[in-house]
């Protein structure tokens, strides 16, 4: 690397100061989010920036859509990958933005990549900013390239003393949440500056205007962003369509503007259509002419594969016809014992034994009856 100076790299651990706190009203908005509530904000947009007199100067796209991220040793987790860039020439003088990152469902930022520069002829400036968690802490690298110097540091905070943090790509999403649910009420949440240190990025409600979109004249929703740098407060106004694209955005000073030049096909949530109810009709089969003749071709099916059974084993007739006389002759209270008394000698497992002697063994079946009696009693 050709440098004249490259300052040595810093290793910091910085904490969020006292009066640094993201408000109680941001930190339960942040863990409220459910991801059907992030469904409608997957969508890509592309705006044109515009100078004071109406002159093109650059553009502004945003992306977003499901992705997973993995880390080394730890599980594949989904997220969604954000990809937003802003570039263009102000007064003569190239310049952009762009910012690459893996954001959780809760907004909380995975990793992020954020590219600044200002190319001028005879100085530049170029800024690259690496933002990862690695388990419990978020760690900052940072190369600062200025003309033909090179300044290099690296900041870590515990991710337990920043709760409310969101970085610029989460912003994106809180924003199009925000326009969708409207009626907002004033959030303070933790962010950092141009310079990377901590501060508070409050956001409140402008209200809604209308606001010419190609040929159309839309009713758009307003937001105001503040970040409270140490050294000069930044603020930006926004406004949106009902589904959260941006229409508009410039910040307060600037001499450009962000604008919607065409309508978008809006995001609104499916109709489900509403699931057929069918009511339930007593089936009488006897007046079905189709099911009353499967009755009939079924009962003389199993009536012929009775017959048949029957015919080959005629010693069931038998069998059956001297169960039934006995049963007759000796009347017993209990027909289930009875028969199967009379029916046990004829089981292959049963022992063989003098059946005149029977009487004088005690009956199991008997007993088991006899159990039963007892536990009902």
């Amino acid at each position: 690397m050709n440098m004249e100076t490259i300052s040595p790299s810093r290793v910091e651990s910085c904490e969020p100061l006292k009066d640094r706190r993201a408000s109680a009203e941001a930190v339960e908005f942040l863990s409220g989010i459910e991801p059907s509530d992030l469904d409608l904000c997957l969508f890509p947009e592309s705006l044109q920036t515009m100078s004071d007199s109406g002159t093109e100067v650059g553009a502004f796209t945003v992306s977003v859509q499901p992705a997973y991220y993995e880390q080394e040793g730890e599980e594949e987790e989904k997220c969604f990958l954000v990809h937003a860039s802003s570039h263009g020439t102000i007064d003569g003088v190239p310049c952009g933005t762009s910012i690459v990152a893996y954001i959780t469902p809760k907004l909380e930022t995975l990793e992020q990549h954020l590219h600044e520069y200002v190319k001028l002829k005879s100085h530049s400036l170029d800024k690259k900013t690496h933002m990862k968690r690695q388990k419990d802490k978020l760690v900052i690298n940072r190369v600062i390239t200025e003309g033909q110097q090179m300044h290099q540091e690296t900041s870590s905070h515990d991710l337990s003393s920043i709760s409310g943090f969101i970085s610029e790509a989460s912003n994106m999403l809180i924003m199009r949440l925000l326009a969708r649910r409207k009626n907002i009420q004033h959030f303070d949440f933790l962010a950092f500056d141009a310079e990377m240190n901590l501060c508070v990025s409050s956001y409140s409600e402008l209200g809604s205007r209308p606001q010419v979109i190609g040929k159309d004249t839309v009713e758009v929703y307003g937001i105001e962003r503040t970040i409270s740098s140490e050294d000069i407060p930044n603020t930006w106004h926004y406004y949106f369509l009902s589904d959260g694209h941006l229409a508009s955005r410039v910040q307060v000073g600037s001499p450009v503007t962000v604008q919607l030049m065409e309508m978008p096909i809006l995001s609104e949530p499916e109709e489900q259509d509403p699931k057929p109810v069918f009511e339930k009709k007593p089936l009488n089969w006897k007046e079905d002419v189709q099911l009353h003749s499967e009755f009939l071709d079924r009962k003389e099916k199993l009536f012929s594969d009775h017959e048949t059974y029957l015919t080959r084993h005629p010693e069931m007739r038998i069998l059956l016809s001297d169960f039934m006389q006995f049963l007759l002759i000796r009347k017993p209270d209990d027909i289930f014992t009875f028969a199967a008394e009379f029916f046990a000698p004829f089981s292959t497992d049963a022992e063989r034994a003098d059946t005149f002697q029977s009487s004088k063994v005690l009956n199991p079946f008997r007993n088991v009856a006899k159990n039963a009696q007892d536990c009902k009693i």
